[in-house]
């Protein structure tokens, strides 16, 4: 027995009771099977009846923990660069020290402007 005798020939018109209905193809008849068992199957399911304000009240959480872990997070990010900069800070020695000890080569050769005195 072959896949054509036990599928049936294409050209062939399949015969219902009463005749009321055209000859379909295997593909079609699969389709209109599968399309009426998923039919049966979604008339029987019922929705919760509080489905909607369970799911939004689970994504309000799901928000709120959100801000809150960003707002956390900002928080930290902020405290952290602050002690880093007095960290860095602090670190600077107290004393007045050198700014410029003439070693080098100078900028300009020659004299200075004059300073405006106030």
């Amino acid at each position: 027995m072959t896949h054509r005798d036990a599928t049936g020939s294409r050209d062939t018109p399949d015969h219902t009771p009463g005749g009321a209905e055209p000859a379909l193809t295997d593909t079609e008849r699969t389709e209109r099977e599968l399309a009426d068992a998923l039919a049966a199957l979604a008339g029987g399911v019922l929705p919760d009846p509080d489905a909607y304000r369970t799911a939004r009240g689970e994504w309000l959480r799901r928000e709120r923990r959100r801000r809150l872990v960003l707002t956390v997070l900002v928080a930290v990010v902020f405290t952290l660069a602050t002690l880093i900069g007095l960290w860095v800070l602090n670190q600077a020695p107290s004393d007045p020290g050198v700014i410029f000890s003439g070693e080098g080569s100078p900028a300009a050769s020659g004299p200075s402007l004059p300073r405006p005195q106030p």
